[in-house]
């Protein structure tokens, strides 16, 4: 996954690797005008980071302005992430966690609740926590739809965030054919790994011409929307997300003083 980012100057890609003690991330950075190497950082929490900002952008334009009830589904290691991104960008006054596992929906909910200072409710039913909810995330392993989508309501904004696979999806083609305004971080990307949104398409439920990437919608060319509009951004995950995250860091270590400085 490789980027290059002209207002920092830099290009860089994020690299995976494998081993018997699971999956490492990385992050590479580049100076765009000659090449020299500017940065090598880890990247696990970074890439969390980098995909709830993303959600996080999107509800700032796609969720009604008042929106203060939100539910995350799914209580995993991205999910903290989610919710912060969230929290930053509308004023909460209650958030609500789904889980299929009783434990974990516990112990993030209690996590939440050290973190923030807004009311956190683990929620058993889920469809109790999609209720009255003015915004969604789902950010979970599911290769199936999670819920139908009859049980949106009109007005909510859904995050759809867990799947980056052509052969799984979060959400059914109702829920897809439902949305008002359907957002990609990149249509091109969405159509090669967004599951979600490429099985829709094949149940004769979504035509590609009716999503927009994040950038238009950010640059204010997706169009006036009503209050009662049901709104929906699938993130797949884009590497400039990675190297902006990492142009910050850079910037910011830099300033500190901290790290090992690369040579030329």
């Amino acid at each position: 996954m490789s980027a290059a980012l002209p207002s920092s100057g830099l290009m860089g890609f994020k690299a995976y690797t494998h081993g018997p003690n699971g999956a490492r991330f990385w992050v590479a950075l580049f100076d765009a005008s000659d090449g020299r190497p500017r940065a090598l950082m880890e990247a696990d929490w970074l890439g969390r980071m980098r995909t709830g900002a993303a959600s996080g952008l999107a509800t700032k334009y796609m969720a009604r302005p008042e929106a203060s009830i939100f539910t995350i589904i799914g209580a995993g290691s991205q999910a903290l992430t989610q919710v912060l991104a969230v929290a930053a960008v509308r004023s909460l006054r209650e958030v609500r966690v789904f889980s299929r596992d009783a434990g974990h929906r516990a112990a993030f909910a209690a996590r939440l609740n050290a973190e923030l200072d807004i009311p956190v409710r683990p929620i058993a039913s889920l469809r109790d926590a999609i209720d009255g909810a003015d915004i969604m995330t789902t950010i979970t392993w599911a290769a199936q739809p999670i819920f139908p989508g009859e049980w949106l309501q009109a007005g909510q904004h859904l995050n759809v965030c867990g799947s980056n696979y052509p052969d799984r999806r979060e959400v059914d083609g109702r829920t897809i054919a439902r949305a008002d305004l359907l957002v990609a971080d990149d249509v091109d990307a969405a159509r090669l790994e967004a599951g979600d949104l490429i099985l829709a398409e094949r149940e004769g439920q979504l035509s590609w011409g009716r999503v927009r990437s994040l950038r238009d919608l950010v640059a204010g060319a997706t169009g006036q929307r009503q209050p009662s509009d049901v709104t929906l951004f699938k993130a797949v995950g884009l590497a400039i997300e990675d190297v902006a995250a990492g142009a910050v860091v850079l910037q910011l270590a830099e300033s500190r003083g901290v790290g090992v400085p690369l040579p030329d």
